[in-house]
């Protein structure tokens, strides 16, 4: 058993690469690995976790070992596909947005440097 508040250990995604690597070239199980590299305290634990990272590694390669597998998944309310005709006047309308934004500003500056302008002639 586990202290108490403590850690897990947390592996690198290089540590983990290299030794499935050489779990694998060497012939090696998994308590033998586990004992080679001191994964954990327990054999039981060190094995099954082996396991898992070589799972990963057959089915998605040296990436699937990257990413963060802890916590939970994201329940989130799934995204709605639009129309593509509603997309594309969304797209008018932001792009028609953004040019009044634009001019709106101009202007502002010409305003403004107008009322410079006249300040200083007073």
């Amino acid at each position: 058993m586990k202290k108490r508040g403590a850690k897990n250990k947390i592996y690198s995604a290089e540590f983990k690469i290299a030794v499935i690597m050489d779990m694998r070239n060497n012939h090696l199980g998994y308590r033998e690995t586990a004992r080679k590299y001191n994964i954990a305290a327990n054999d039981s634990q060190g094995k099954d976790r082996l396991k898992d990272w070589e799972r990963i590694y057959l089915e998605e390669g040296a990436e699937g070992l990257m990413t963060e597998r802890r916590g939970r998944k994201s329940t989130g309310r799934p995204k709605k596909k639009l129309d593509k005709s509603v997309e594309e006047d969304l797209i008018a309308e932001n792009q028609r947005l953004r040019m009044e934004l634009e001019y709106l500003k101009k202007l502002s500056a010409l305003v403004l440097a107008e009322e410079q302008e006249k300040n200083k002639k007073q």
